[in-house]
């Protein structure tokens, strides 16, 4: 095993894009803050480091996207509450980088504050935070959402009462090579695992032959990262701001580490939210909001996928609940919730430490990011 994870690290492809070619930056942000109107559509410019608004489309409390593997079309999770919670599909234009509506579905479910698609197109997943439960759409033709194919509904709880009296999902992640989904709930300390079966007729999500994976008590799982090749996961745990490693064989996961965010001494609120592995696989990089405010910076051990912390990095902002690497690595932007702002940061991809570049995009209550990569 470790030999296969050496090799994979050596070998991984680094993602790139012709040089200082700018890409489009989708942002999803929350409108009930009265701020904002909906997705924004930026140019970003790798040679400036900066960033041009060309486009916004109104849409309520898009919260995440996701692209379809062609970019043809972008899929939101709108974050409502009271039966209200939707997924909206559009169709993206890249010459005149703009969203236009195609339709939009009720999840059935509350809050749903994730979404992902398979690479072939065939279905898109929600994830409902408030109601804790899953929402699975057909994609019809032209990229629009068909009627709700599936509907899954978790139960249980957690030892912490004021937050996991009842299921919590968070994501829903396809493995590498999409024979599976892992779902995380912040609920119940779970990682669900289930079959991806896309000609199922009763619907594409089966429970694996291991469906589920204890995380730690109270530690409320919100999203994962996973290697290349599915063999290591990097789990970020919300409430303790803590990051757990798994391994994957054969469909099962297994805890072989645990490693804190926060500095030394820390002792204020939590709120851990995003992570992500750098395109080489060398490093990775996870968010606190509460009173941290930080990025947690950690390499990656090329013999067995466990992780070292070599950093924190304040976000200069308040509440970085989401970020992103560009396509080459260069740079590493932090959604500031609620300070109207992406922080932009360049990346030494050697260190894997990161340098302040000075410029920022104004942007009200930004909580997703997505570049449309080459």
């Amino acid at each position: 095993m470790k030999a296969a994870v050496l090799f994979f690290f050596i070998t991984l492809p680094i993602m790139t894009f012709a040089q200082n070619t700018p890409v489009d930056l989708l942002i999803g942000t929350y409108t009930n803050t009265g701020k904002s109107k909906g997705i924004y559509v930026f140019r970003f410019d790798p040679a400036k480091s900066n960033a041009s608004l060309r486009s916004v489309t109104e849409s309520e409390n898009p919260t995440f996207l996701t692209l379809s593997e062609d970019h043809n079309y972008v899929y939101a999770a709108n974050e409502n509450r009271d039966g209200k919670g939707a997924g909206s599909a559009f169709t993206y234009n890249p010459d005149q980088g703009t969203l236009t509506l195609l339709n939009q579905q009720l999840t059935n479910g509350d809050a749903p504050c994730h979404v992902a698609t398979d690479r072939k197109g065939t279905h898109v997943i929600f994830s409902n935070y408030g109601s804790g439960s899953v929402s699975v759409f057909p994609v019809e033709a032209a990229g629009r959402l068909g009627s709700l194919k599936q509907f899954i509904q978790h139960e249980g709880s957690g030892p912490d009462k004021g937050r996991q009296q009842t299921p919590h999902v968070h994501s829903a992640v396809f493995t590498p090579d999409e024979s599976r989904v892992y779902v995380q709930d912040l609920g119940t300390d779970k990682i669900n695992n289930y079959d991806f079966q896309p000609a199922n007729a009763a619907g594409p999500l089966v429970p694996s032959a291991h469906p589920f994976v204890k995380s730690a008590p109270g530690g409320g799982p919100r999203h994962l990262v996973q290697s290349e090749d599915g063999s290591m996961l990097y789990l970020v745990q919300e409430m303790t701001a803590k990051v757990m490693v798994y391994r994957q064989q054969d469909g099962q996961l297994e805890a072989v580490q645990e490693v804190e965010m926060n500095e030394d001494g820390f002792s204020g609120k939590n709120g851990a939210a995003d992570i992500r592995l750098s395109p080489d696989g060398k490093f990775l990089y996870a968010s606190n909001r509460g009173d941290a405010n930080t990025l947690a910076i950690y390499r990656v051990n090329k013999a067995d996928g466990t992780l070292a912390k070599i950093g924190n990095q304040s976000v200069l902002g308040r509440t970085p609940r989401n970020f992103t690497l560009s396509p080459d690595g260069k740079y590493l932007l932090v959604a500031n919730q609620d300070s109207d702002e992406v922080v932009v940061f360049s990346r030494n991809v050697e260190t894997g430490m990161l340098t302040d570049t000075g410029n920022r995009i104004a942007v009200p209550a930004p909580v997703c990011l997505v570049f449309v990569t080459p």
